[in-house]
């Protein structure tokens, strides 16, 4: 009799070791899983911020070129010359400006008088 209970406490013995070797391979595993599961997401969540961070600095480039077109048309708008004064409107800037050089006392009544007749024709 003590043959087979030696026998059988071998087998149980051998069934609770395996069980306790698969089980603690599985928890191994699944700890191994998590942690390279746990380095994955970490290394997404990199890239996206990378990425974002490149968007951030091309938009803001994108907002510089903007804003010095802006600038250069600004100032080109600036540097423009006036269009021509119509005809009409010429006789009348040469009639103010002899106005305005009377009243300042650079011409006198005469000369303001002879000038105006002059371009009145």
């Amino acid at each position: 009799m003590l043959g087979r209970r030696m026998g059988r406490g071998g087998l149980l013995r051998a069934a609770a070791t395996t069980a306790v070797v698969a089980g603690t391979a599985t928890a191994v595993s699944g700890g191994i899983r998590g942690r390279q599961d746990a380095k994955a997401q970490q290394a997404a969540e990199a890239q996206a911020y990378e990425q974002q961070q490149q968007q951030a600095q091309m938009d803001a480039a994108a907002q510089n070129a903007v804003a010095q077109q802006q600038a250069q048309q600004a100032a080109y708008a600036q540097q423009a010359p006036a269009p021509a004064a119509a005809p009409g409107n010429d006789l009348m800037g040469q009639l103010q400006n002899l106005a305005n050089m009377h009243s300042q006392g650079i011409l006198s009544d005469e000369e303001f008088a002879a000038a105006k007749a002059k371009l009145l024709g």
